[in-house]
């Protein structure tokens, strides 16, 4: 174990107090999330990065459990010093709803009859899994999210974050997904679990209390979609046409080629850490998932908020980069502010696993991009034109400020007033704040970026800077102390 490592953790289980009301109108009055977390929450609750894993992905994001001999399936990007810093993100990753690894599923117990669901588990939706998440989410106490990342299916919860809580995040990154499944995507999903419905173990889901599980369906199943993860380059780099453990040819159905024991092993080892009831409805989410809106991205993206960066893989057959650019131009339609990076790998989809160099380059990129809405204090008090002296100072020693904008009914800025101003009205025996605010207000916008701000706060010798909208409203308020902070 390295020094960027988070080190030993944990995986935690939170029990969601509510019923959960799933698309297709069935409810689960019990739903328990497993999950981790890397680094601390902040006071202010504004460092929180939600993690969302792939389609056979846990919640163990990072570091080492205990005995383990591999760390989390993302330890490349996320700890000390890091793209995801642990020491200054709080790095949330949970299980999926219908998953095996501690989150509600089809091998849980069913409050109902005391017995696995199994096959009569309900049919999720990924945005059912994004409503679990939001509840863990809540259960922080965190109003806004950071960012919201993650590849593959967990591109399609991001996804499906910006469009269902489009002010819960600040920014979200989306890898090597989409947003809808193709027919081809499907079709390879419909043929994994074909595999695992003709296993004559599966017996319709009811094999919890056999001793034998659908090995070879799942097995299969895997093999099937591993190919797809892959390129074709990479499995000529990777295997070629080597043969396995012999040097020839047998000419029968045993292992000849490397790729084939390969994918075997894939298989095998794959049952030992999956549900095969789990695999069904998990691949089944993938399918219905579609973000359109009358058969239109443009549509169903209409109301994206966050700061938005798409990532595609070159050599990504399965997520091809036409469809991470379908998701682009939607955005772009939209006047969401949205950006695009291509790896460049011979791993195929899998490379949003492999690639930790620009992984980490990119996501660092793209979060050290701050602008003033990432940092500024939205909870702000304002006084009217009308107020008096006292009224100001009484603010000031309540909320325990320095500076107040000084606003009209509708909330416009007219002036600011500091704690200066009010010393000032003392040595000119001053009783009404419009006698002694300042007028001419240096102000900045949300989309400013930090370090055109930090210059003009210096050159002015200005602490605190109102930010407003294009009619002049007051949104917040930004000062040198938040600057400082991130910068160090």
């Amino acid at each position: 174990m390295n020094k960027e490592s988070v080190g030993i953790v944990e995986t935690e289980y939170h029990d969601i107090s509510n019923p959960i009301i799933l698309d297709s109108g069935e409810t689960l009055d019990e739903v328990t999330v497993a999950y981790e977390t890397y680094g601390e929450l902040n006071k202010e609750k504004s460092n929180a990065i939600l993690i969302c894993h792939a389609l056979t992905g846990d919640a163990h994001a990072a570091g080492w459990h205990e005995g383990d001999k591999k760390p989390g399936w993302w330890e490349m990007v996320i700890g000390p010093g890091k793209a995801l810093d642990s020491e200054k993100y709080f790095i949330i990753c949970s299980n999926v709803l219908g998953g095996c690894k501690g989150t509600t599923g089809p091998s849980s117990i069913s409050p109902k009859t005391g017995k696995e669901y199994g096959v009569d588990f309900p049919v999720i939706t990924i945005n059912d899994m994004v409503k679990v998440q939001k509840e863990l989410i809540d259960s922080f106490g965190i109003s806004q999210l950071a960012a919201v990342i993650g590849g593959s299916m967990g591109g399609m919860q991001v996804l499906e974050w910006m469009v269902s809580y489009p002010r819960m995040m600040k920014k979200a990154i989306a890898i090597a997904t989409a947003g809808r499944s193709s027919p081809q995507q499907i079709a390879f999903n419909t043929v994994g679990r074909q595999a695992i419905f003709s296993d004559s173990k599966w017996n319709n889901g009811n094999y919890y209390d056999t001793c034998e599980i659908p090995s070879n369906g799942l097995s299969l199943a895997r093999m099937i979609a591993h190919i797809t993860y892959l390129s074709d380059e990479s499995m000529d780099i990777k295997f070629g046409r080597g043969l396995q453990d012999k040097d020839e040819i047998s000419y029968d159905f045993t292992v000849d080629f490397q790729v084939e024991s390969y994918l075997k092993h894939q298989g095998e080892t794959f049952v030992k850490r999956f549900d095969a009831n789990s695999y069904l409805f998990i691949t089944k989410a993938v399918d219905l998932f579609d973000l359109s809106a009358n058969d239109s991205l443009i549509d169903g993206f209409k109301n994206v908020e966050a700061k938005i960066k798409i990532i595609s893989v070159d050599t990504d057959w399965l997520y091809p980069t036409e469809q991470s650019m379908e998701l682009v131009t939607a955005l772009n339609a939209n006047d969401v502010d949205v950006s695009f990076s291509e790896i460049k790998s011979n791993y195929g989809h899998d490379a949003f696993l492999l690639e930790r160099g620009q992984l980490n380059y990119i996501f660092s990129n793209f979060l050290s991009e701050n602008v003033v809405d990432d940092l500024m204090i939205e909870d702000i008090a304002t006084i009217r034109e009308n107020a008096d002296i006292v009224e100001a100072a009484k603010l000031m020693l309540d909320k325990h400020l320095t500076h107040i904008p000084v606003v009209t009914d509708d909330c416009k800025l007219i002036g600011i007033v500091t704690s200066w101003d009010l010393s000032k009205s003392i040595a000119t025996n001053s009783n009404h704040l419009k006698d002694i605010m300042t007028k001419k207000v240096k102000y900045c916008h949300a989309n400013d970026s930090i370090e055109e701000i930090a210059r003009k706060m210096r050159k002015f010798d200005i602490s605190c800077l109102p930010v407003v909208d294009e009619e002049m409203k007051v949104l917040g308020l930004i000062t040198t102390d938040q600057i400082s902070n991130l910068l160090s």
